[in-house]
């Protein structure tokens, strides 16, 4: 289930770059760019809102556990993980070698 729904994001995210793109690319086209440039300028815009969008999907299914420990920058991230799993690594998070100090 989470694969199916991570995957129909990442096509979602892929075809919103890609309609963002155009519609640049359409508006830039309408003041006479030259064909190289406005390839250039869609591919560059295809590529950043791909990006900032795949990296806003991984944030969103990505769990991270820290040390409560002051001063103490231990931390696990997960993704993708069922609830048996991300509680082993919040104890484990709780309870590094650190922690005894």
């Amino acid at each position: 289930m989470k694969t199916t729904r991570h995957r129909a994001l990442t096509a979602g995210a892929a075809a919103v770059s890609a309609a963002l793109a155009v519609a640049i690319g359409v508006r830039l086209s309408a003041y006479g760019v030259p064909l190289a440039l406005l390839l250039a300028c869609c591919l560059s815009c295809l590529a950043t809102f791909s990006s900032l969008l795949f990296r806003v999907i991984a944030a969103w299914s990505t769990t991270t556990h820290r040390c409560t420990r002051p001063g103490c920058d231990f931390r696990v991230s997960l993704a993708h993980t069922d609830a048996a799993e991300s509680r082993k690594w919040q104890e484990i998070a709780a309870q590094h070698p650190h922690r005894s100090h």
